[in-house]
């Protein structure tokens, strides 16, 4: 089964050029060159792989393997403060 998706596409005037000379080259539709240059630029190309950057942080200051613990005593202690406030 075939699908075709209509849409309108505001090109840049270089890139109109271009597929105006490829029609004109070739004797296609402005449908058929539009279609016909993204296929070939895309053709070939392989996937940019992204690297996420890292840097040395230095040595915590606190013991991160305990962070969830200690994070879970800083909310209590800002709990009973509230209450003792009478908040």
């Amino acid at each position: 089964m075939l699908s075709f998706m209509r849409t309108t596409v505001t090109l840049d005037p270089d890139t109109e050029h271009i597929i105006r000379q490829r029609m004109k080259e070739r004797g296609v539709s402005f449908k058929r060159a539009l279609n016909d240059a993204i296929r070939e630029g895309a053709a070939g190309r392989e996937p940019t792989r992204y690297e996420t950057p890292t840097f040395e942080m230095g040595i915590p200051a606190v013991d991160v393997t305990k962070a969830l613990r200690l994070a879970g005593e800083l909310e209590d202690d800002a709990l009973i403060a509230q209450i003792r406030r009478g908040a």
